[in-house]
């Protein structure tokens, strides 16, 4: 008879995955531990809801006190379900969730609310935004590494390739950021424009043909043809700056700082030449280039205008280490990117949203906020909202309109220049050119500088002497 009890024992040891054993567990002594397969079951029957995950992401996975961590909500009680785990849920709809490993830049919707609501508690009329704003601009240069700024090399930009196109011309150019990097991009000018023009700057964003992509194109164009000067330039350690780098060295932290770095540097040259109107500063870009677009208008008073286009959200930092690698979001306490958007104010500021994204709740919650911070200057009219509830992630043709009307009215731009017989804007006098054309260096690299660098670890070497020698220089 013992024997018989100890070999019925073993069989349920080897059943340790079991339902049944689980319920065997389900007591203090065995931390009220199941399995989080099951947890999950039981939380889509109990709340009526869908999880999608992979089998791998839950073999093997046990859930300690799980009856325990029950809340009125699935979203509340997924979240202290998956917290001893270090995993979350996205949410992808109304009842629908996905099951993701821990994200730090990435929060639910409903705690973005919360922080929202939590950092307006610091402020309540303008004095004490101005205030927060003081504490915020200097941490964020310090947390990027680039207080103070490293000095420039003394090399001038590299220009080929000039094309002429209908009403705009068009060159490759490569600035030297630091010694033996390289920023690539593609400059877009006016064919005739008279006195001083607008300057833009267009960063990409995380999209697979990065500044050769057609959307791009069709969009500096066509504000070289409304008037403005409009260069669009690589992310780091894509297009290009592949030549330098491996892939993979865009999802390091440094990335931030050094795509930061490059567009201060670029606007340094625009700024430089004599046709560049100062007091006619914008920038626009998506995804990631939506977050560098609002990052940058924080951290750079010269720029006027801006438009961020499907990257706002109180819950999403962006979950490339190139918005989000370098501690920036933790300055003040903590900060998020609705803080940053409402750095620009009183500057005109489009915030361009979809209904498929993180930026789905931009009209109901970051506009009013923004709105409130724009109201402390006498000026809420001077941010708005372009929304587009049926599209996804994109820098689309109804958001490029959107885009243009907001530049033309604060740019002074000729909108007129580019609108056709119908009144309507016209794209189709763009020419979509193929990548060799584009290319600085040529199609293999060939007229890459000599000193350039080739590798993240000789870049680690090259920043940390630079900061380090600005650094001494300034005391």
């Amino acid at each position: 008879m013992q024997l018989i009890k100890i070999s019925a024992f073993v069989t349920g040891l080897l059943l340790l995955g079991s339902t049944a054993f689980a319920q065997q567990l389900n007591d203090s002594d065995n931390e009220y531990k199941k399995p989080l397969k099951q947890v999950l079951t039981e939380i889509q029957d109990k709340f009526h809801v869908k999880i999608k995950y992979s089998e791998d992401m839950v073999k093997d996975r046990w859930v300690p006190y799980a009856d325990w961590r029950y809340k009125p909500t699935a979203a509340k009680t997924l979240a202290a379900v998956l917290a001893p785990l270090d995993m979350k849920v996205n949410e992808e709809g109304p009842n629908a969730f996905k099951l993701k490993y821990y994200e730090y830049s990435r929060i639910t919707p409903e705690e973005g609310r919360e922080k929202l609501a939590y950092l307006s508690s610091f402020y309540h009329d303008l004095s004490g935004w101005e205030k927060r704003k003081a504490d915020l601009k200097p941490c964020m240069y310090q947390a990027l590494k680039l207080s103070p700024l490293p000095a420039k090399p003394a090399s001038k930009p590299i220009i080929t390739n000039k094309r002429v196109m209908d009403g705009y011309t068009i060159e490759n150019i490569a600035i030297e950021t630091l010694p033996g990097l390289y920023v690539s991009g593609s400059l877009y000018q006016p064919t005739k424009a008279k006195g001083k023009i607008p300057v833009i700057l267009c960063p990409d964003g995380h999209f697979g043909d990065g500044r050769y992509r057609a959307d791009e194109q069709y969009r500096c164009a066509t504000l070289a043809r409304m008037g403005a000067m409009a260069i669009s330039y690589d992310l780091f350690a894509w297009g290009e700056s592949l030549l330098q780098f491996k892939g993979e060295d865009h999802r390091r932290s440094l990335a931030m700082t050094i795509q930061a770095l490059d567009s201060f540097r670029i606007l340094d040259y625009l700024l430089s030449l004599k046709n560049a109107d100062p007091n006619r500063v914008a920038i626009t870009g998506a995804s990631g280039g939506g977050s560098h677009t609002m990052l940058m208008t924080a951290l750079d008073d010269r720029i006027k205008v801006s438009v961020p286009v499907v990257m706002l959200s109180s819950y999403f930092s962006g979950g490339c280490p190139c918005e989000s690698g370098m501690p920036v979001h933790l300055c003040g306490g903590g900060t998020n990117n609705d803080e940053l958007a409402a750095m620009a104010a009183p500057r005109p500021q489009l915030v361009i949203s979809d209904g498929k994204d993180w930026s789905a709740n931009v009209p109901d919650t970051d506009l009013p906020y923004l709105q409130k911070i724009y109201g402390y200057y006498g000026k809420p009219e001077l941010v708005q909202n372009a929304h587009f509830p049926t599209e996804g992630h994109d820098y689309g043709k109804s958001k490029r309109m959107a885009m243009y009307d907001f530049m033309a009215k604060y740019l002074n731009l000729n909108i007129n220049a580019v609108k056709g017989a119908d009144g309507k804007i016209d794209e189709s006098k763009v020419t979509i050119e193929k990548y060799p054309a584009m290319y600085v260096f040529g199609e293999k690299g060939e007229r890459l500088p000599a000193n350039a660098i080739h590798s993240f670890e000789q870049l680690e070497k090259v920043f940390a002497s630079a900061t380090k020698s600005n650094v001494s220089a300034t005391h």
